[in-house]
């Protein structure tokens, strides 16, 4: 029924990844309401929504920018994702 689409463990890590990430939000949205709106270094008001879209955003163009210029292996781009989503949700 599925065999449209290439499910392997990785992809399916990913978006396991995603939802875990939105449902995270959700629970920290229930006990702490209002977003957590400020101003960051790139001078946007963002909350915590954003500052997720932004770090999901930013991760696929690194990824895409490394299979585009370096290919495999992939634990390079994971680091530095790692590290932009860190700087989002801290500096953003």
């Amino acid at each position: 029924m599925l065999s449209w689409m290439a499910w392997t463990w990785p992809t399916a890590l990913v978006f396991i990844g995603i939802f875990t990430a939105i449902g995270s939000l959700i629970a920290i949205e229930i006990r702490h309401p209002g977003g957590d709106e400020r101003k960051g270094v790139l001078g946007l008001v963002t909350t915590r929504g954003d500052r997720l879209f932004i770090s999901l955003l930013g991760t696929s163009y690194i990824f895409l920018a490394w299979l585009g210029l370096f290919g495999m292996p992939l634990w390079a781009p994971l680091g530095a994702s790692i590290a932009w989503g860190i700087f989002c949700f801290w500096k953003v």
